[in-house]
């Protein structure tokens, strides 16, 4: 019997159970996975109350960095991009990886783009880390557009190879420089870059957000002929890379990923 969860704030309009819970039907694996609100602040707590009755977490906002103040066991990928996702239970301690750069990674494959020289992240959070970590090396360069001068320092942690460059909220934006527009900000935060989108895009726009969908920017890069994918591909390949840490063993991901796709999609409209 496996045990799993989601913690976050707010999680209600987490798909998560559904996608675990499906991939432990079709695997034929006896599981539990549920979403548990877990606000900012509390997640220490949650641990020490109940963390005994689970073998793996999923972490979402706002815990993906609050994580990493707590006594848990830090893998090197992790502690570099400073954001993760799952948490593992390892006899009577966590450990702690990321499965967002990966997951990215293979959804970014499945869609074709396999020449990435450019890339734009909107959001300076623990999931841009992730995909800024994730791409290192894979585009000549990476600039990412944060709303917090802050956050500068850690993005510039997760990067060894690509060229990197910050920019403040708010500058113009040139969507056709890039290659890859990657949105990781929460729903409605960059609606009003929307505005920035030109008639004609050339850009691929990947939006992590699923729900509600479509984003506005979504919907005016759509407009503007330009290509738009959508968070589940995020959702359902950075949770595969969970089960596989989580059962030890090989999945076949283009199988259990064309299986699930379908049962999201529906859960989202």
């Amino acid at each position: 019997m496996i045990r799993g969860a989601v913690l976050g704030f707010p999680i209600k309009h987490s798909l998560s159970p559904i996608l675990h819970k499906a991939a432990f039907e079709f695997l034929g694996i006896e599981g539990s996975y549920s979403a548990i609100e877990v606000p900012s602040g509390s997640l220490e707590t949650f641990l020490d109350n109940r963390g005994s009755e689970f073998d793996y977490l999923s972490l979402t906002m706002p815990l993906k960095e609050e994580v990493l103040t707590l006594d848990v066991d830090i893998d090197s990928k992790t502690e570099r991009i400073r954001s993760g996702n799952t948490l593992l239970k390892s006899g009577s301690r966590w450990s702690l990886t990321s499965t967002d750069g990966s997951g990215l990674i293979s959804a970014i494959e499945r869609a074709g783009l396999n020449a990435i020289e450019s890339v734009l992240v909107l959001g300076a959070g623990g999931t841009a880390r992730a995909c800024v970590g994730a791409l290192d090396s894979a585009g000549r360069s990476i600039d990412v557009l944060g709303r917090s001068s802050t956050r500068q320092e850690g993005l510039e942690s997760s990067i060894q190879d690509s060229d990197f460059s910050y920019l403040r909220w708010g500058a113009e934006i040139n969507f056709n420089a890039y290659d890859l527009v990657i949105n990781t900000t929460p729903a409605g935060a960059a609606d009003l870059l929307a505005e920035a989108v030109p008639s004609k895009v050339s850009a691929v726009l990947f939006d992590v957000i699923y729900k509600p969908w479509p984003t506005v920017l979504a919907t005016k890069w759509q407009n503007s002929s330009g290509r738009v994918l959508n968070g589940l591909e995020l959702l359902l390949y950075q949770g595969i890379d969970q089960l596989e840490l989580v059962l030890d063993k090989d999945l076949d991901h283009a199988k259990l990923a064309d299986h699930l796709r379908p049962i999201l999609q529906r859960a989202a409209q």
